[in-house]
């Protein structure tokens, strides 16, 4: 007698059995590589500039070489302090007036401070571009840095601490990833820092950080958009030139992180946690190492969307969490990988973890199928692509490269990278830095609260 398979099932091996092939025929891309243009100055500044003219618009970048990491000891959230005085008065420039050289025009400026970066960018017309160049050069080389305006930043950092982490249900729990998973690593401070530390902080304290990393040469400029070269490197060279390089040199961190010995352990409580959550954590490579891109693609295989893995096995078919992810967190020294779920109603945070870590390792136990990895390299690649259609996409992915990863010419062969990523890559990364890795775990749970 022969027995029939089950419709569903032959339905599945046909979809699979014709994505595999649909991806195996389908050529890879090419990508049309970004060109763009080089030099440093006499005094150290990394300039970076291309040419798009999508739109008669200009972004404007400029990255310091400081972030977090180079916090001083006991002053966390000093580079952060700093994000904010630097739109404070200058020599030439009063408070807020990035504002009004922005917005007023029909522009925009932020900023951000990550562990190993603090970035200022900037989008205007691109006949307001010299006034940008200028006032960059103008906060670099003329800020105030006095006590009025140390003391009001310091207490909307202050402010911005209660709100993210405070006040949020989940601030507390992202908060403590970092001082968890570190065992020795500047990285293990928290970016936002801590209202004691920003307490502790003195005027000269600020003036010896400023002096310390806000100079010429610990700094790239990167400008994107509808520019003519030529004059762009003569305003470049008419504002940034002038300032000098000091004598003293730049301090070159040299910290380290040890390979964790064992698993370990952290609770975190909060006083209004909505639903428990938990996080496993693992040390990963700097971002420059090789294995970045293959890593990459396991975090968006993992997390990438409606379909990924984590969501369809833990949201949709076990609805045992509410949501979960993965992120690669891949920074200029030791970086991390993180699973994270915030349980569904009524779900034991046991059952979570186990299911979190097992879809995980399954990543590293059986090969990804041809159809799933082409779709998630479809995804990442149309993704960066889009962001880079606008100026200041471009200069984003230029200075992402140049500072970050080493390189500007990353810009383009990153991408490349990632392409040429094989299933047998993910299973070897997955094998190397998970599953034959010590791991750190963060529960949260309401205070008083049983697991």
């Amino acid at each position: 007698m022969t027995r029939l398979l089950p419709r569903s099932f032959v339905a599945i091996v046909l979809c699979a059995t014709f994505g595999a092939a649909l991806a195996a025929l389908t050529p890879p891309p090419k990508i049309v590589p970004v060109v763009f243009a080089e030099r440093v100055l006499p005094n150290g500044l990394q300039v970076i500039s291309v040419r798009s003219q999508t739109s008669p618009t200009v972004s404007v970048h400029v990255w310091y070489h400081v972030g977090a990491k180079d916090d001083p000891a006991g002053r966390s959230g000093f580079a952060h302090l700093f994000e904010h005085l630097m739109f404070k008065s200058t020599r030439y420039l009063k408070s807020e007036q990035f504002d009004r050289l922005t917005e007023d025009v029909g522009g925009s400026n932020n900023a951000f401070t990550s562990s190993d970066v603090t970035a200022y960018h900037e989008v205007v017309p691109s006949n307001h571009l010299e006034t940008l160049i200028w006032a960059e050069a103008e906060r670099l080389s003329n800020l105030n840095v006095d006590e009025a305006n140390f003391k009001s930043e310091r207490a909307v950092v202050e402010e911005e601490y209660r709100q993210r982490v405070l006040a949020t249900p989940y601030g507390r729990f992202y908060n403590a990833l970092a001082p968890a998973a570190y065992l020795t690593h500047p990285y293990k401070r928290p970016g936002i820092g801590n209202i004691d530390d920003l307490e502790a902080a003195t005027l000269s304290d600020v003036e010896a950080f400023h002096r310390t990393y806000y100079r010429p040469d610990n700094a790239t400029l990167v400008v994107a958009g509808d520019f003519d070269q030529k004059q762009l490197d003569a305003w470049v060279d008419k504002y940034f030139g002038p300032i000098a390089r000091p004598a003293a040199p730049l301090p070159m961190l040299k910290a380290t992180e040890p390979a964790w010995p064992s698993d370990r352990s952290v609770s975190v409580t909060g006083p209004a946690v909505p639903l428990p959550a938990v996080a496993l954590q693992w040390l990963a490579p700097p971002v420059t190492h090789p294995d970045n891109a293959a890593l990459q693609i396991a975090a968006a295989l993992l997390s990438g969307g409606e379909s990924s893995r984590l969501n369809q096995s833990l949201v949709y078919r076990k609805q045992l969490a509410s949501q979960a992810g993965f992120e690669a967190d891949l920074r200029t020294g030791p970086g991390t990988l993180a699973a994270t779920a915030v349980a569904a109603g009524g779900k034991k945070l046991t059952d979570v973890k186990a299911a979190l870590l097992a879809e995980v390792q399954a990543l590293a136990e059986r090969p990804v199928g041809a159809a799933e990895l082409a779709k998630v390299k479809t995804q990442l690649l149309t993704r960066t692509l889009l962001a880079r259609q606008t100026p200041d996409g471009l200069a984003q992915a230029l200075a992402d490269a140049a500072v970050l990863e080493g390189s500007a010419a990353q810009v383009n062969a990153g991408l490349q990278a990632l392409l040429d990523v094989t299933a047998a890559d993910v299973q070897r990364v997955m094998r190397l830095y998970v599953t034959g890795a010590h791991k750190v775990t963060v529960e949260y749970v309401q205070e008083g609260a049983a697991k």
